[in-house]
């Protein structure tokens, strides 16, 4: 959008049954950069022509031209003829979209990075696809090119897409190559690696920032929202699209804290499948942060961990530890009926607030005793002209307890990884041989 006039959006949702719940598509409307018009809502079975009655379509159709508004957001799926449908019962130039359109045109906006950007195009790429096939079926079917606002029939359309999404997954196979390679030599380093993971706008970008120390290690993913020291955390979804790994405050080990792009309910398969390369820094770490906001009621928590602990079991193997932010929003006591309440999910989880830089110490402490057993190591090394160059290699790689100088050797006493604990012992053996 450009210019200084904020355009406007009519929500609109069914349900099958129950009352619908529009705050979260209200934020999204928010998030694309919207102002709420208004909203609509209605419960019963889904109407295959318009999504909603015709009676209700009727009443959307008012609140539109009452309120001037620029677009109407379902949040609903909508098939290409239901928008269609919805579209010729709407005044003229109003926009409909569906929930996923509008995730899309959010990630969109936020993608800054090349792996961000060819995510973003494989994920709309995915929405078309069936569109696309709809033209086809239709066009053939009915030889009527065009017919139902569906656009010219074009069978060459439907391959160039498929031929696009297997380009974009080669392209997007290449770049996880070498963040894999890149996660390799970060270990090989003597760093454990810690992924924060959790549904959007939970404050994983504030605790970010609360635990990781003012260094990006990340030289080609350094486009970050809430990383500017100046910048306040911002109180929207998907500020963070894209990945950023910052090293983290712990005194006796090497940590790299990765923030990733948040989980949001109800999403297909397809969405989640083009964002699947963002999620390896979370199947990949020594340990998960899984970040819920306290402040929401037992049942949005239970769902969400619900939903989180399907995609992350999925093909993670490191320990998940539930972190409750935000508490600065509850009291003790609701607190702790919370977590009570959700032990079955998160047995043991650890409550703080990154706004307020509560309990961050238990956090941290907590992070300590979940990531991989460090073993200690005591290393003498002869006197050579090489053996303060390993003497510092282990700093670097390790954490170290102590280091006596002798005259004629040098004993550094030290825990690590296990893997640097071997290169240790492989380059004392090295001054060995050159003594």
């Amino acid at each position: 959008m450009t210019g200084d006039t904020t355009e406007t959006a009519v929500v609109a949702k069914r349900v099958d049954d129950g009352e619908p719940e529009t705050a979260e598509v209200r934020e999204l409307v928010r998030a694309a950069g919207y102002e709420v018009a208004g909203e609509v809502t209605q419960t019963r079975t889904a109407d295959p022509a318009l999504q909603l009655g015709e009676g209700k379509v009727a009443e959307l159709a008012e609140l539109v031209a009452g309120t001037d508004a620029d677009r109407v957001v379902f949040d609903n799926r909508l098939g290409p003829y239901q928008t269609y449908n919805l579209g010729q019962q709407l005044p003229d130039g109003t926009e409909v979209v569906d929930r996923f359109r509008l995730i899309l045109d959010i990630f969109g906006q936020r993608a800054q990075t090349r792996k961000a950007q060819l995510q973003v195009e494989l994920a709309e790429l995915r929405y078309e696809l069936p569109r696309a096939e709809a033209k086809t079926s239709l066009a053939k079917r009915d030889e009527r090119p065009g017919f139902m606002g569906l656009g010219e029939y074009d069978e060459s359309r439907e391959q160039d897409i498929k031929a696009q999404i297997s380009r974009i997954r080669d392209e997007l196979e290449k770049i996880e190559k070498t963040e894999a390679q890149r996660r390799d030599t970060r270990r090989e380093s003597g760093f454990d690696l810690v992924a924060l993971a959790g549904y959007t706008n939970a404050g994983k970008s504030t605790l970010l920032r609360r635990l990781a120390e003012d260094v990006d290690v990340d030289e080609n993913e350094d486009l970050h929202p809430d990383l500017d020291t100046t910048a306040e955390s911002q109180d929207r979804l998907f500020t963070t699209l894209g990945t950023t790994t910052r090293r983290m405050e712990l005194d006796r080990r090497n940590v790299l804290l990765t923030d990733t792009v948040g989980f949001i309910s109800d999403l297909p398969h397809w969405l989640v499948e083009s964002f699947k390369s963002t999620l390896e820094s979370v199947y990949q770490a020594d340990l998960v942060l899984l970040v819920v906001d306290a402040s929401e009621s037992v049942d949005e928590i239970r769902e969400k961990l619900v939903t989180s602990h399907d995609t992350l079991y999925e093909r993670n193997e490191a320990p998940i530890v539930t972190v409750f932010n935000k508490t600065d929003r509850v009291d003790d006591d609701e607190l702790a009926e919370k977590m009570a309440a959700l032990s079955a999910l998160a047995p043991t989880p650890v409550a703080v607030s990154a706004l307020d830089d509560i309990n961050l110490g238990e956090l941290r402490d907590r992070i300590d005793a979940e990531l991989p057993a460090r073993e200690r190591e005591r290393l003498v090394l002869p006197m050579t002209e090489d053996t303060m160059s390993v003497v510092s290699w282990v700093h670097d790689h390790a954490y170290v307890r102590d280091v006596d100088y002798g005259d004629e050797q040098v004993v550094v006493d030290f825990e690590a990884r296990p893997a640097i604990v071997e290169r240790s012992h492989a380059k004392a053996s090295e001054l060995v041989a050159e003594a």
